[in-house]
Order: C-alpha cells, then sequence, then structure tokens
C-alpha cells in the first residue's frame, strides 16, 4: 500500500474542500502531505476558512482515511489518485478533476480505448432505449468505451448495448461505491466492473443526494472525446453534461426525436445549437480525432493489420422463413408490438407465431420486452 494514500483520501473526504480547492491546494502546498502539514495561517492565506482548517489539523481524518481504505478493499475496489499514471489522462485535462478516484474494475483498460459518453433520460421513449443500445453496442464493437452513468432509462440501455457487443463500458456514480443506485442495477453494475470500471470521486457511505449527480456529470464528459444525448427533457440533467462538454472542448452529438416528445426537447435544441444529428455510429466516428476516426474507419474497411469490423449486420445474407418476414414488416423501432396485436394482424396460428418470434429473436432481428411484447433492433 502507497504510504501517502491515506492523504489523498483524507483530503477529499474534507467538508469544504471541493476538486476546486483541493486542485488549487496541491497547487500551493505540493502535494496532501504538505497541506496537512501547513500551519494554520498559510492555511487561512490560502483562503481556508478557520473551521476547514481545524478539520485539516484533526488528526482523527487520517484514521477516517485509513479506515476507508480498509473497507475498500474488502469491497474489491481502491482508488487511482491525480498523480497516478493510471489516471485518466483526458479527465486530468478538465478545469476541476477530482482529486481521487474511488474504483472497482479495470478503468486503465477501458480508458485505453477511445471513450464516448452516451446520456439520457430515466423516463425515456422504447425509441430511445433502443436507439441508445444499437448506437453503443455499435461504437463498442468499433473498439470505442460507452460511459455512462448507470441510471435508469438511457443510461441502464448505453451499459447494455456495450455489453451485448463484449465491449468494455464505464459507468459514474454519484453515490460511495458501495452503494448500488438504482437498486435494481446490482446485476448490471456486476456486469460492468467485469467488462470495465464503476467509478465514483465520492467518500464511501455518501448517499444517492439529488446535487451529486449534475456534480459528477463533469466527471462523465471528461474522460470522453465527445457526449451523446439520445433523450432529455427541457430541465434535464443530460443538457448540464452536454453544457459540460461543450465547456471541457468535447465534441457534442444528439439523437433527434419526435417534436412532439417533451424528451425530444433537449436533443433537438442542441442541434440548433449546432450538436452534430447521429443517426448511425459513422456519425459519431467522423467528428472524432483524426488518428482515432483512421483507426476505426481503416479497421471497419478491413484494412491491413486490422480485424474485420463485425458492425454492420449481415441481415440481407441470414435468410428468413416467410412467417417471419411478414412478422418483421408488422414491427417497428419505435414501438413494441404486444403478440396478441401480431396475431390479430398476422391472421397467423398461435404456434406459427411463436416459431417466428423465437427464429427472429434467435436472428438477432428482434427483442422481447416484458409483457410478451416485441420490438425490431434498429
Amino acid at each position: 500500500m502507497r504510504t501517502d494514500l491515506a492523504d489523498w483520501i483524507a483530503l477529499n473526504m474534507i467538508r469544504g474542500i471541493g476538486p476546486r480547492t483541493a486542485n488549487q491546494l496541491l497547487g500551493h502546498f505540493g502535494s496532501p502531505a504538505q497541506v496537512f502539514a501547513a500551519s494554520r495561517l498559510a492555511l487561512e492565506r490560502a483562503g481556508l476558512k478557520p473551521e476547514i482548517v481545524r478539520e485539516l489539523h484533526d488528526l482523527q481524518i487520517l484514521e477516517k482515511a485509513n479506515a476507508e481504505i480498509e473497507r475498500l478493499e474488502k469491497l474489491g475496489g481502491r482508488v487511482v489518485t491525480l498523480q497516478d499514471e493510471e489516471y485518466p489522462l483526458l479527465l486530468r485535462e478538465i478545469y476541476d478533476p477530482p482529486i481521487a478516484l474511488y474504483l472497482r474494475g479495470d478503468l486503465k483498460r477501458a480508458c485505453d480505448r477511445p471513450c464516448l459518453a452516451v446520456v439520457g433520460s430515466r423516463r425515456c421513449s422504447t425509441y430511445g432505449i433502443n436507439a441508445a443500445m444499437s448506437l453503443s453496442r455499435d461504437l463498442a464493437l468499433q473498439g470505442m468505451t460507452i460511459v455512462s452513468g448507470m441510471a435508469r432509462g438511457i443510461d441502464a440501455a448505453a451499459h447494455r448495448g456495450a455489453l451485448e457487443a463484449n465491449g468494455l463500458t464505464i459507468a459514474v456514480v454519484g453515490t460511495g461505491l458501495e452503494t448500488t443506485y438504482p437498486q435494481e442495477h446490482k446485476k448490471l453494475e456486476e456486469e460492468i466492473i467485469a467488462n470495465g470500471a464503476v467509478i465514483s470521486e465520492f467518500p464511501l457511505g455518501t448517499p444517492p443526494l439529488p446535487q451529486n449527480f449534475p456534480y459528477r456529470n463533469r466527471v462523465l464528459s471528461g474522460l470522453c472525446l465527445g457526449v451523446l444525448i439520445v433523450e432529455a427533457a427541457e430541465h434535464s440533467g443530460s443538457l448540464i453534461t452536454a453544457r459540460l462538454g461543450y465547456e471541457q472542448g468535447r465534441e457534442v452529438f444528439a439523437l433527434p426525436g419526435n417534436i412532439t416528445s417533451q424528451t425530444s426537447f433537449g436533443p433537438n435544441y442542441l442541434i440548433k445549437d449546432g450538436a452534430k444529428l447521429v443517426q448511425h455510429w459513422r456519425d459519431v466516428v467522423e467528428e472524432l480525432p483524426r488518428t482515432v476516426k483512421e483507426k476505426i474507419l481503416g479497421i471497419e474497411r478491413g484494412a491491413p493489420g486490422g480485424a474485420q469490423s463485425e458492425v454492420e449486420p449481415i441481415f440481407e445474407t441470414i435468410e428468413l422463413s416467410e412467417y417471419e418476414r411478414q412478422v418483421l414488416e408488422l414491427l417497428t423501432s419505435n414501438a413494441p408490438s404486444h403478440i396478441d396485436q401480431l396475431l390479430m394482424a398476422s391472421e397467423m396460428s398461435s404456434s406459427e407465431l411463436m416459431n417466428a418470434l423465437l427464429g427472429l429473436e434467435m436472428k438477432d432481428r428482434i427483442k422481447q420486452l416484458p409483457g410478451k411484447s416485441f420490438i425490431r433492433r434498429m
């Protein structure tokens, strides 16, 4: 264990010292250990309030930090600090990077690939979920790491799309690392850890307070080359992520939506404001730095030394039965159809319809949703 790790964690735990102040203190004093060793007068001259200085000089804070390390190790997690080589390069460049990242998984492996944030509304449409999964799956197949916030709705769909492609994904959470939020994403969280990383800048024990999530969004965008907004209402936190992306010099992308839908306000507004309209994974890749774009498109074309891309589904080469083609024509990617609707519209027998649906699922042409409803994959 590094001898200075407790100092970094302790500085990150001090109430009243956020990332911006912590970075200023490190720039002034040189290291967390020197911040703790500084005199009261020196700390007050650096702009700290007396109550913060008292907490810095309280020896219990280092005891708490050491206890934090023990708890984290039991969780199978660890901390990467701003001085570590493993700390993500793009995140280090933002105005107020976290001085410590709690993590479970392999952050370095995930960040060695170009990263894209895919975020959107918790209260999203079936179209939004389908689009987020499809785009994330295709981009992950191209070798990109998908970054999101593990929230309900679009975030979860983005993670799942990357996982479907056996790709890498990172979840940036707004709680302590031992807390799964929402609780029903426990299985998803474990899959993300096995295929990327779950990270947080918040100390263990931090509850899912509403203010934490807009705050963590700067980390979400800061890790990435760009931010893709799939669905977002007028006051959505995803628009905060887009704004932070602009401020950090990141590319901002948006998926257009139905003008009558509330969740389409955000992406449609961003497109009017200059965000790149996205219909296909190539729309994202075309805006990435030249070296990244050439590498991805070179692989996609089957360039020498690169593996042939798996992104383009070779649906046309997969033979469908007459019943399968008939059912596929009845389904859309925008809204699910219940099995009773399909039974009436297709005029098939129950067994014929079930066989056709099963065949289409096995060929990855459709997806079954809860409640015996089906949707066409994009």
